[in-house]
């Protein structure tokens, strides 16, 4: 049958055309605060501690030992094999990173980045870093992850943004810090653009410089002096009394809206909750502001699993907007504060089964079916 002149000009128009280029899939990672993997170590001792009190022994990842007769829980010495279980946990959901607390090499926070790296499986789920500025130590003394990092971010399971700009997010800054150990915001400017020149010598590009602030006057200021990129945040919550946790996640979406309204990018943290009572029944060490009991009534419900969807499914919809379009969950084991994907003990998925009913379902070709396990 001939073809129509309309049909025919768009048939020429298709074959001598180049494809329009499609966006990237946004990029969606989670939160690894890993004080799980050190038995007797200070930071695994303290959530033995805070977990192990019977209103908080179901909140323990699956591969703790929670003894039937109330005794305190235990967490077995390190384990390749529950690492890699982790990974394919993670992968078949449809998380396309984790990103990692940044500790020295040798701390005992560090025993999940290694298991991470020694795992045949590590190529399937990439990785980035949380650096909290402390770990960067001083304009006269910088520490050693400055030195350290450039290299790691030109591996090729680091995880890019951007049209390949690796993904580096810096945590936990303050004025006070900045005056106390960088003599001012200039003096950090110039630390990191050294540490950008060390990434690009690295052969990695140039990094994608993530401030985490959820305090928009803060962002509004240290972005653009510091020459970052974006703004995120590592966890949004508004001290509410035994809120639900739509409220929740009502504050952290009204959180990714006011921090684009200053006209910076955005990576926007989806909150899988905020409860942590048990630290502050048993307060860490680390933290020693907090007095044992003292604010027990300020914590959010625990999210159903239709909600927890929704929620993450609006973040992943509003980085798409953003021009790294990736997303961050609050958190893959922040059990002890109430944030966590890992299933808990015996094995309770139903975090990530929720996760990947929001993440697969819409586009499965493109993320999970590529991926499951």
């Amino acid at each position: 049958m001939a073809l129509s002149r309309r049909a025919l000009l768009g048939s020429l128009l298709a074959t001598s055309m180049p494809a329009m280029a499609q966006p990237a899939p946004v990029a969606i990672g989670a939160i690894r605060w890993d004080a799980w993997y050190a038995p007797g170590s200070l930071p695994t001792e303290a959530m033995v501690r805070s977990l192990s009190p019977a209103p908080w022994r179901a909140r323990a990842p699956f591969f703790a030992e929670v003894p039937p007769d109330g005794a305190p829980i235990r967490f077995p010495a390190p384990s390749q094999a529950v690492m890699d279980r982790q990974i394919a946990l993670s992968v078949a959901t449809g998380l396309d990173y984790w990103a990692f607390l940044a500790y020295p090499q040798g701390s005992s926070m560090s025993e999940g980045f290694r298991l991470y790296r020694a795992s045949a499986q590590r190529a399937r789920q990439k990785f980035c870093f949380i650096t909290e500025l402390v770990r960067w130590g001083r304009a006269d003394a910088p520490s050693d992850i400055l030195a350290s990092h450039p290299a790691l971010l030109a591996d090729p399971d680091y995880q890019t943004v951007a049209g390949g700009r690796p993904l580096y997010f810096l945590a936990f800054l303050s004025d006070e810090m900045l005056a106390e150990n960088w003599g001012g915001i200039e003096g950090l400017r110039a630390a990191l653009a050294t540490f950008r020149a060390r990434v690009r010598a690295a052969g990695a590009g140039d990094p994608y410089i993530v401030i985490m602030t959820p305090v928009p006057d803060q962002a509004r200021r240290w972005v653009p002096l510091l020459g970052a990129d974006a703004v995120s945040a590592y966890a949004v919550q508004a001290g509410a009394r035994a809120a639900p946790y739509a409220a929740l996640a009502g504050h952290a979406e009204r959180g990714w809206a006011a921090q684009a309204a200053l006209g910076i990018p955005v990576i926007p943290t989806a909150m899988s909750g905020w409860d942590r009572r048990p630290r502050v029944q048993h307060p860490v060490p680390w933290e020693a502001w907090q007095r044992a009991g003292e604010g027990m009534d300020r914590h959010y419900a625990a999210p159903t699993a239709t909600e927890l969807g929704a929620h993450v499914a609006r973040a992943v919809a509003f980085a798409a907007r953003q021009p790294a379009r990736a997303a961050l969950i609050y958190a893959w084991n922040e059990n002890d504060e109430g944030g966590w994907l890992i299933p808990t003990h015996p094995f309770d998925d139903s975090r990530l089964r929720a996760l990947r009913e929001a993440l697969c379902a819409p586009q499965p070709a493109a993320r999970c079916i590529r991926k499951a396990v």
